[in-house]
């Protein structure tokens, strides 16, 4: 009997066409149902409301989940970066993405191999197991072993993937666009342009076994890490071979003793600034499925390398001037820091000073507390949502932060998300302070 994830994905352009006008189809309809059930009970809806129900996320994830390519990748991204701002029940269905893709059907993997490698691809392997043991948004991975005995990882492309990106990635927005939940005038075409250049990246694995050549070398003399290197002679453009490296899940610190918690996360964090103040070139996508840990040897395991990108030599100061005005408390340095970085506008400092001023002296009473900080320790989110919500509110104010600035936030807060889920304890101020100092130009 076939697997019940294998499904097919839909390649051609008029396909994947369909299968989106089916999602807004079945979104609609269950806007206008929950529509009629509000409005019996006497209520008058907005359409964000009606858009944002726990049917219509279910509905997205699921047809997302059958599309993969841009499509999905757009929703693991809201998966993990919605963090406190989406609902829970909510955030919940959308984090089946980050584990709910389809397999492809062995046929059509037969053929997408073919294609890379030959109709008699099968003689180059001792065994090739065609049931992946993983699958993403992009592309599935399969363990093989070669003749000589050596374990590799094949991550291998859905077809269709990399030609549907740029219509993919418009018709997402168009249905976030028909939702309401953007103001009107909001300029999102730099960011789309910019999130569509790093999804044609990431469908290069020609351009990814190079960024895992890079890191290999960057973190030769890091012992917390261990990374995979790329078989040169059976990678292609769609087709990525690379050692398998055995490890568990990330998560499965959470149950490790808090030393063994703590050093895994530092040595997270550190490469995240290292990353940032030193090297000029991060890895942007901090899911945690790109994380492995190895009991054994107490290392770390890196994987998936497309989305490392070059950090502009402005984005980097910015942050690091950022970070220099909170390790010296300087307010006035903090509030021009984050204007200038992008993640307050000048017309959203100019209406809401004072709540911006009160979030900042919650963020700096907490991150300044002697001792360890304790990732776990959520007591101030709620001292900083309340101005927060008042923000968001005035739809005004709302603007998009630059591209480059929102990729590097996306690593730095999928990493603090990740502490928190470890309940992991350090000495954060110390660690930056450390970091920052040692990348002056």
């Amino acid at each position: 009997m076939i697997h019940s994830r294998f499904r097919k994905v839909p390649s051609s352009r008029m396909a994947r066409l369909a299968s989106l006008g089916q999602l807004a189809g079945g979104v609609a309809g269950g806007m206008i149902a929950e529509g009629a059930r509000r409005l019996a009970d006497g209520q008058r809806p907005q359409l964000s409301d009606l858009m944002l129900t726990p049917g219509n996320a279910l509905r997205v994830a699921e047809q997302l989940s059958r599309l993969r390519g841009a499509a999905m990748k757009l929703g693991q991204m809201i998966s993990m970066d919605g963090g406190d701002v989406l609902p829970p029940e909510l955030a919940a269905i959308m984090a089946r993405l980050r584990d709910a893709a389809h397999f492809m059907p062995p046929g059509q993997l037969n053929r997408v191999l073919e294609s890379a490698w030959g109709r008699d691809w099968r003689r180059q392997f001792a065994q090739f197991d065609m049931t992946p043991i993983a699958a993403a948004s992009i592309g599935q991975v399969h363990r093989a072993r070669l003749h000589d005995g050596r374990l590799l990882a094949i991550k291998v492309q859905y077809p269709g993937v990399a030609a549907s990106i740029d219509a993919d990635v418009d018709n997402v927005a168009s249905l976030l666009r028909l939702s309401g939940l953007l103001p009107h005038g909001l300029d999102i075409a730099p960011l789309l342009d910019k999130a569509k250049g790093q999804l044609r990246d990431e469908a290069d694995y020609t351009r990814e076994a190079e960024q895992m050549r890079r890191y290999r070398a960057l973190l030769a003399d890091d012992p917390a890490f261990v990374l995979p290197a790329p078989v040169e002679e059976l990678c292609r453009e769609r087709v990525l071979a690379m050692d398998f490296i055995p490890g568990q899940p990330i998560e499965a610190l959470h149950s490790a003793p808090q030393a063994t918690r703590d050093g895994a996360m530092a040595a997270l964090i550190r490469l995240a600034l290292r990353e940032l103040f030193e090297f000029g070139y991060m890895q942007t996508d901090p899911n945690f499925a790109n994380y492995r840990w190895q009991v054994d040897t107490q290392r770390i395991v890196l994987l998936d390398f497309g989305a490392a990108m070059a950090v502009p030599p402005e984005t980097a100061q910015a942050y690091r001037r950022l970070a220099q005005a909170g390790l010296s408390e300087d307010y006035d340095a903090l509030r021009s820091a984050l204007v200038e970085v992008g993640f307050i506008s000048p017309a959203a400092l100019q209406r809401h000073r004072g709540a911006i001023d009160e979030m900042i002296g919650v963020l700096m009473r907490h991150l300044n507390r002697p001792g360890l900080f304790d990732f776990a320790d959520r007591a101030f989110v709620e001292q900083v949502r309340g101005q927060a919500e008042t923000i968001a509110a005035d739809r005004g104010a709302w603007h998009v932060p630059p591209a480059d600035t929102l990729f590097v936030q996306r690593k730095v807060s999928g990493t603090a998300l990740l502490a928190m889920r470890l309940r992991a304890r350090l000495p954060l101020r110390d660690m930056v302070a450390q970091i920052v100092a040692g990348s002056r130009d």
